[in-house]
């Protein structure tokens, strides 16, 4: 009786082997951070085995890799990072790992925003009318991307002199100097993250060249939908008025502005390895108190008391959370598309309001004015 059975269990145990097989055939790819990771599955589909390692609603800028990272990177037969040093951690990782794979570095191509410290939000302004002229692309140099000799930079065990405002500006002046005078998060700029699917297509075609035809067309589908969202936040946020500001947790939403003319400051700058010093803070006081500052923002991977203090201290709203380096496990952020399209709508409906009932203002002011004239007549 157990010869009538021997068949069954013969063909059962083939196809439970199937699964395992299909994912050992698959690409297998890392991403530094969980944005890559999602933008890599809608361009590779079921080609592609994704792990990214800061998952979602981690913050890359502070990230430690662990012992497992320098394994699954051996193991890889596709890396893709952003570049413009958001990872400082990236070239050592890759040198404990021996990895000699592929590598991608996602904002190849970029027109990469110039980075001023001390300007936070001057530069970030309403560009509505600039149509992505960026203007630092040309002094974009992408050869130093896999040397960037940054372990003295971007040693975690490195100290910090905490004790004067003067020290604490000054160390915050290093850190940002030490990502790099070009902000990384230019993914946040929805035409300047069509570089990155482009730089991630062709990184897969180089790694599976047997479906390239697949990845071509996953890459073009997806472009597609990233063009018709751009539009649509461009249309929502000029609802905006030009004169609105607000403040989030850290300094990631440069390109943002650039492109949807929002207009952003921040306690800290394009890093969050430091924590923001007290004349940081109070100098953003003043500025909520001086200027037309509409609302807080919280950030997934920031810490939230920076954010919380100020609005303690100036009696200004929280708005909600914005998605700037990292997804969200789920909800409508956890998707890249679905980020976007979160902080936009976030940011319309916090701002446009605020937008009319200023307008408002105005004009009953003005029309008070006209009117106490007429009357002095």
């Amino acid at each position: 009786m157990s010869l009538r059975f021997t068949p069954l269990v013969v063909g059962v145990s083939t196809l439970l082997a199937l699964p395992a097989a299909m994912a050992a055939e698959r690409v297998q790819v890392v991403t530094s951070f969980s944005i890559l990771a999602d933008m890599v599955e809608n361009v590779g589909g079921e080609h592609v085995e994704v792990s990214s390692l800061v998952g979602p609603d981690g913050d890359t800028h502070v990230y430690s890799p662990r012992p497992g990272d320098a394994r699954a990177l051996a193991e890889a037969d596709l890396v893709v990072f952003n570049g413009l040093l958001l990872e400082g951690w990236m070239d050592r990782l890759l040198d404990a790992s021996d990895y000699q794979g592929r590598l991608v570095t996602a904002t190849d191509g970029i027109e990469a925003l110039d980075y001023h410290p001390h300007d936070h939000g001057h530069d970030h302004g309403h560009a509505h009318e600039h149509d992505h002229a960026h203007d630092s692309g040309e002094a974009h140099d992408h050869s130093h991307e896999h040397a960037h000799d940054s372990d003295e930079a971007h040693d975690p065990s490195h100290e910090h002199d905490h004790g004067s405002d003067d020290a604490d500006d000054h160390s915050h002046d290093e850190h940002d100097h030490a990502h790099g005078d070009q902000d990384p998060h230019a993914w946040q700029d929805m035409a300047q993250a069509e570089a990155y699917i482009t730089n991630i297509r062709d990184g897969l075609i180089d790694a599976d060249e047997a479906n390239a035809d697949d990845y071509r067309a996953n890459a073009e589908r997806y472009l597609e939908e990233m063009a018709e969202l751009d539009g649509e936040l461009r249309a929502l946020l000029e609802d905006v008025p030009s004169s609105a500001t607000v403040i989030t947790g850290h300094d990631s939403f440069g390109y943002f502005a650039n492109a949807y003319g929002v207009r952003f400051l921040s306690p800290y700058g394009l890093s969050t390895e430091v924590e923001p010093s007290g004349a940081s803070m109070a100098g953003l006081v003043d500025v909520i108190n001086d200027e037309n500052v509409q609302a807080l923002f919280h950030e997934n991977m920031t810490n939230p008391s920076v954010i919380e203090q100020l609005a303690e201290e100036t009696g200004l709203e929280i708005k909600g959370t914005l998605y700037a380096d990292a997804l969200s496990s789920d909800g409508p952020a956890s998707t890249y598309l679905g980020m976007m399209r979160h902080n936009a709508e976030l940011l319309h409906d916090a701002l446009a309001h605020a937008g009319n009932a200023e307008q408002a203002h105005e004009h009953s002011h003005d029309h008070a004015h006209e009117h106490d004239h007429e009357h002095s007549h």
